[in-house]
């Protein structure tokens, strides 16, 4: 019987693989300048490389997210410019999360023209709790609002004025949320898109300061 993955053995695992990476040269990596190719190639060498060693739940298109069983969905990004797109579910996900934790794998890309291989090499391994995965600018408004005893009119202006994917009941219903709950502070950056499009310049900046930011690697 193969051990149980947990979240905590998947962030060891994390670092060990990236350190593993950054020192492989790989040939169908040479010359390829598309970002969702490597991150299919990575993302896909990751999940291999813990099969091989750990019970787990494997993601499919039905669940969304790579690790179901975990609540973690994998994203590769090169330092270059380090944002991917996601699903998009609903307008509360800018608010209050994802609904998921995300392990973040930024690389820079080399290639080796001499030997025709391309490397990898992992500049920062990072896990975002879910609690964190809300976009920082939204969040901070609204928090700043209720700071200063801001009511359901003003949160409906702050998220019409944000332009939120929401129509007007949406934006009531949302408003009654956060009076009720209100939001955690985010560190994503979250641009509307028919997919949302993630950013990850300030979770990198902030990972290891900020609870539930973790440095992996």
């Amino acid at each position: 019987m193969k051990p149980k993955l947990t979240i905590e053995i998947l962030q060891e695992e994390a670092s060990t693989f990236s350190e593993i990476e950054t020192s492989y040269d790989e040939p169908s990596l040479y010359g390829v300048t598309d970002g969702k190719a490597v991150g299919t190639y990575l993302e896909h060498k990751f999940t291999a490389y813990l099969s091989g060693i750990y019970e787990y739940e494997q993601g499919n298109s039905a669940s969304g997210i790579d690790l179901p069983s975990l609540g973690v969905d994998l994203k590769v990004t090169s330092i270059k410019q380090p944002q991917s797109s996601c699903p998009f579910k609903s307008a509360s996900q800018k608010i209050f999360g994802l609904g998921y934790h995300l392990l973040v794998f930024v690389y820079e890309k080399t290639d080796d023209d001499e030997n025709r291989t391309g490397r990898l090499n992992m500049q920062h391994t990072i896990f975002v709790a879910k609690e964190r995965t809300a976009d920082f600018q939204t969040t901070k408004g609204l928090l700043e609002i209720l700071e200063r005893d801001g009511n359901k009119d003003d949160i409906i202006a702050f998220i019409i004025e944000r332009n939120l994917p929401v129509d007007e009941i949406g934006a009531e219903q949302l408003a009654d949320r956060i009076l009720e709950t209100p939001p955690n502070q985010g560190y994503l950056t979250i641009s509307n898109a028919l997919q949302w499009r993630l950013q990850y310049s300030r979770v990198i900046q902030k990972a290891g300061i900020v609870s539930g930011i973790s440095r992996v690697r």
